[in-house]
């Protein structure tokens, strides 16, 4: 099987702690057997046993990244879909007015003790699995992989690091926490947290 660090950059692989690999390689060999139990669930594994499990990624990603122990965390049978982004490039049509596309500007921080980064026309997309920032971003906030996960209790989220693509994304990972009312006519977007 191969890993899901072989599609990383190879700088950025480099960096992933030895022990996470070990754990995604334990997962897939005790698969079949997590499959009748698990199926469906997202789960946190390593060193050989399942950490945590449940239905909201967020939740068991830091549940899981809690331990310390660099699990594999992944969506039992569903391991090979990806998170959607709703990524597609189209080209625009010059003629037709422009459509307004909602953004808000979003202070995200690598721990809530610690300084945050506050970033400007993030796309609010409720098509987005999870929040995604371009790797420069990420870089900036000091976000190592072998760090884990960002410690955030105001509003979790299960940020993926976008090393192609310069849009920043906050996702349903987010936003399913917060009540967001999108106004389309009055092209503004009012969050009550």
């Amino acid at each position: 099987m191969k890993s899901l660090i072989d599609g990383l950059p190879p700088e950025i692989a480099q960096r992933i702690h030895p022990d996470w690999r070990k754990n995604e390689t334990e997962y897939w060999a005790k698969r079949e057997d997590l499959l009748a139990q698990y199926r469906g669930q997202w789960i946190g594994y390593a060193n050989g046993r399942v950490l945590v499990s449940g239905s909201s990624p967020v939740e068991v990603f830091h549940k899981a990244q809690a331990s310390g122990e660099h699990p594999f965390v992944t969506c039992v049978g569903h391991e090979h879909e990806p998170s959607r982004m709703r990524r597609a490039t189209f080209v625009y049509d010059a003629t037709y007015p422009g459509e307004a596309l909602p953004v808000v500007t979003i202070e995200f921080r690598k721990n809530v003790a610690g300084p945050g980064l506050v970033l400007q026309e993030v796309i609010a997309d409720t098509g987005a699995d999870a929040s995604a920032l371009p790797w420069g971003d990420c870089e900036q906030l000091r976000l190592d992989p072998l760090d884990g996960v960002p410690d955030s209790n105001t509003y979790p989220c299960r940020l993926q690091a976008d090393f192609a693509g310069h849009e920043r994304i906050l996702g349903r990972d987010v936003l399913n926490r917060l009540e967001v009312l999108f106004r389309g006519p009055a092209r503004e977007i009012v969050v009550n947290p």
